[in-house]
């Protein structure tokens, strides 16, 4: 069972095929999401799923619910991604490597975080964020051993400038081209002189 998967009231394990219920219902509830915004239906979501809606309401008692859980699972995903880097990653490259991934990703797609922002849609998901803003900053500063970045930069300084370059990407639809282009003035200004 994930971080992210409720442990059930009774301690027993969950089954087999509600975890895969579970999974299907947030897959689905993603691109749901993403493409109608938080007002689209539990009803599609669970038609994508191919599941019965009482199955998304007996995992999601609430919309808002279904919507914690989709944010929660992009944060977890994104930690993972970042705590693999820092593992195994090129300390020298894995920092821009992550940088220039989510900017690209966010130019690509509207993302179920940005659309819910603009909805003003209030979510817990405190932990998730301090978890991913834990792993970046275990990132950058590998980087900075490695003598990439300057030591100067601080993690806040990183989180603004990976916030404000994925929102003007995904706003402005920026092409491949001026996303290399800004990202190489946002790299000139954090790589290291060494």
């Amino acid at each position: 069972m994930s971080a992210h998967e409720p442990v059930p009231a009774s301690g027993k394990p969950v089954r087999a095929d509600a975890q895969r219920n579970r999974a299907r219902i947030l897959a689905a509830a993603e691109a749901v999401f993403a493409e109608g915004g938080p007002s689209a239906s539990t009803e599609e979501v669970a038609r994508r799923a191919g599941v019965a809606i009482g199955t998304v309401f007996r995992h999601f008692p609430t919309k808002k619910d279904l919507l914690a859980a989709i944010v929660k699972e992009l944060m977890e995903r994104l930690t993972a991604e970042v705590n693999s880097l820092v593992e195994v990653g090129d300390p020298a490259t894995a920092f821009f490597e992550f940088f220039t991934r989510v900017v690209e990703q966010a130019a690509a797609k509207k993302s179920v975080v940005d659309l819910l922002a603009q909805a003003g849609v209030d979510l817990d998901v405190a932990k998730p964020v301090n978890a991913l803003r834990q792993a970046i900053g275990a990132l950058l500063a590998g980087a900075q051993r490695a003598g990439a970045v300057r030591d100067d930069v601080q993690l806040a300084e990183v989180m603004a400038l990976l916030t404000a370059t994925s929102q003007a990407a995904l706003r402005s639809g920026w092409s491949r081209k001026l996303q290399h282009r800004a990202l190489a003035v946002i790299y000139a200004g954090l790589r290291s002189a060494k």
